[in-house]
């Protein structure tokens, strides 16, 4: 697309009640409802009546993380949507590659097209679900996930694209001359192939990244064709899309590979002033106490000393460095405390709306004007949408916001293709066994 054709992509996260922490405690909101098929069909129609690109689930093994399986899930909001791409969070530590690229594979021919797989590591501990002695080191995570990936691609491509031939005239079901063994043999895997089912729609489903520490920055430039990214600020949010875009090339890789789409959580009300007592009631419904002893064991330092209006003093706290876990998020807590010399209350607060992600509270025209600030001064390529509260957050999104954006040429009036990588303006990959 050249600059005058470039439009936002607009992905919206999912969630049961919300992504403020509070929200399942707002009276708007059934958190009874987040193992419910009915609501999460019901969300991802209204970001399909929006026009949006994907929806997203994000998912982890730890205890109680609330949420439904992610193949399972977006299997069943395939057979309910026609138009919008599917996206779900898939560790790599503990899965294995031959799985992973079946499950996939699965999605898109069941979306016809429409797959995403966010790739993660997996920052949270699980070694004691899967009969391991320890949770891998960072730096570990990230280089077998690379090879897990490009065991994933293998075999996906194990099938040339027209493999499977159904000629009944000259029985001829599948052509043996077109499935290959792939031989990998790695540091961490060794797969023999082929996969188990013909290669997917897309060639590949669109390959999702949500790292941003430096590692996670060259990981990203190297394979992701989507981040999901946390900035608080515009600056940082420039600074970050800069960083990662400038990565590209050494990768053989041109900017317009990659879509760069920071977390963008609002509370929207036709006034400014509704909207701020919407967030004051979310404010108001937060578990401070509970809240401050997650950030001690986050930064790991003991903050139950600190009154809720003291300054926050972080002397003693872990440097990213020492962190084994979500670097990126560590650091961008660190810098909000250097920057903004919080409160403890405060900074929960900034915290809570979602998890550090940019929050926005005000109008649907203010939030156009943020939008198209970001989009056309190199700090995104479109917003990774979180509403604070699900599901009537997402809908003034889309009746308020989405109409202002498509008024300014901004957004799509209608989907242009069929595939999640063709909305997503992204080339079909070539299947490298046969290049």
């Amino acid at each position: 697309m050249s600059g005058s054709e470039r439009k936002l992509n607009l992905n919206a996260f999912l969630a049961a009640s919300g992504h403020h922490e509070a929200s399942w405690r707002h009276a708007d909101t059934k958190p009874e409802l987040g193992v419910d098929i009915n609501h999460y069909v019901k969300i991802t129609q209204i970001a399909e009546r929006g026009l949006l690109d994907s929806v997203f689930l994000a998912d982890g093994y730890w205890a109680h993380s609330g949420s439904l399986e992610p193949f399972t899930l977006l299997s069943a909001l395939a057979a309910a949507t026609k138009h919008i791409g599917l996206i779900a969070t898939v560790e790599t530590t503990y899965n294995e590659p031959f799985h992973i690229a079946r499950k996939f594979a699965s999605l898109d021919h069941i979306s016809k097209g429409r797959a995403g797989w966010n790739i993660v590591t997996g920052a949270g501990p699980a070694a004691e679900q899967f009969s391991r002695s320890k949770h891998p080191e960072h730096h570990e995570r990230y280089e077998s996930a690379e090879e897990f990936v490009e065991v994933v691609k293998r075999l996906w491509d194990s099938w040339e694209d027209d493999a499977v031939r159904n000629d009944k005239i000259n029985d001829l079901l599948i052509d043996p001359a077109k499935v290959h063994k792939i031989g990998f043999a790695g540091k961490h895997y060794t797969v023999q192939g082929p996969l188990n089912i013909a290669r997917p729609p897309q060639g590949y489903p669109v390959l999702v990244q949500a790292g941003s520490s430096e590692t996670g920055k060259d990981f990203a430039a190297k394979l992701a064709e989507v981040i999901f990214t946390a900035q608080l600020t515009f600056e940082e949010a420039r600074s970050f899309y800069t960083d990662v875009k400038g990565r590209l090339a050494k990768f053989g890789r041109t900017p317009e590979q990659l879509k760069i789409l920071p977390g963008l959580s609002p509370i929207l009300a036709d006034t400014e002033a509704e909207a701020q007592d919407i967030e004051a009631e979310l404010f108001a419904l937060i578990d401070h106490e509970g809240a401050a002893k997650r950030l001690s064991s986050r930064l790991g330092i003991d903050l139950s000393n600190h009154a809720l209006d003291d300054l926050v003093n972080l002397d003693g706290a872990q440097t990213t460095e020492q962190v084994s876990g979500m670097k990126s998020r560590h650091q961008l807590i660190l810098d909000l405390v250097e920057r903004e010399k919080p409160t403890l209350r405060q900074l929960i607060n900034r915290l809570a709306g979602a998890r550090g992600h940019f929050t926005f509270t005000g109008t649907p025209l203010q939030l156009a004007d943020v939008i198209e600030k970001w989009f056309r001064n190199g700090a995104a390529d479109g917003f990774n949408i979180m509403p604070q509260i699900y599901p009537s957050g997402l809908e003034r999104f889309v009746e308020k916001v989405i109409p202002e954006l498509q008024n300014r040429g901004l957004f799509r009036t209608a989907y242009e293709e069929s595939t999640l990588r063709g909305n997503l303006g992204l080339a079909r990959p070539l299947n490298a066994i046969t290049v």
